[in-house]
């Protein structure tokens, strides 16, 4: 399965829980006791956080294969040069070199959201999933502030 199909599965069924705990929100407010109503207004706040979350997810997986085409579309996506197992494991050794390179080339240009961007991906491949997700935000955000920047100079 793949990630997009397992994303859209994984909201699909998050989008039904949200149905069923508003459906016994609704019933447990309706009992007219105290517990009742305050188990019954917590129900309506867990999927309002679940929805916000998938909403959030959404945004960021948009964002992030926007700046992919734009960067493909420029001809500078990374290049996949990490050294691989037989069974397809990445290099650490590999995958740290490659990572230094990245780091080196955003501490250059910080305001660059090019670097930033390949800087996410290299800590991907090295396994490091908060950061990269905090790095890509970084450059979406960079990103995000480029054409009013590009439009005072």
């Amino acid at each position: 399965m793949t990630s997009r199909t397992g994303f859209f599965v994984l909201s699909g069924v998050l989008l039904l829980v949200a149905l069923v705990c508003v459906g016994e929100g609704v019933q447990l407010i309706a009992t007219g006791k105290p517990l009742g109503i305050g188990i019954g207004i917590c129900a309506f706040v867990i999927p309002v956080i679940g929805v916000w979350f998938l909403r959030q997810t959404t945004r960021f997986g948009r964002d992030s294969e926007r700046l992919a085409r734009e960067l493909e579309a420029e001809g500078g996506l990374p290049v996949d040069e990490l050294v691989r197992s037989k069974g397809g494991r990445i290099d650490r050794a590999s995958a740290d070199a490659v990572f230094a390179r990245r780091q080196a080339e955003a501490q250059a240009d910080p305001a660059d959201w090019r670097v930033w961007f390949r800087l996410a991906v290299a800590y991907a491949d090295a396994g490091d999933t908060p950061r990269a997700r905090k790095t890509m935000q970084h450059a979406i955000k960079l990103h995000s502030t480029e054409p009013a920047r590009s439009s005072t100079a």
